[in-house]
């Protein structure tokens, strides 16, 4: 099954706002004691995501 791939565009801001996000879940989850792996990712692709 194919994936379908989705697009976000982020300003500046929102950017931010979207990492900081993640940084607290992840922390959320570390202080649950589950993994978070998946999260990491995400927050990997996010910076590594090409700015326009």
């Amino acid at each position: 099954m194919l994936k379908k791939k989705r697009y976000l565009y982020l300003d500046e801001t929102e950017h931010s706002i979207l990492i900081k996000s993640l940084v607290q879940m992840k922390n959320k989850l570390i202080q649950q004691g589950r993994f978070t792996d998946c999260v990491d990712d995400l927050i990997m692709k996010v910076i590594a995501a090409p700015i326009k």
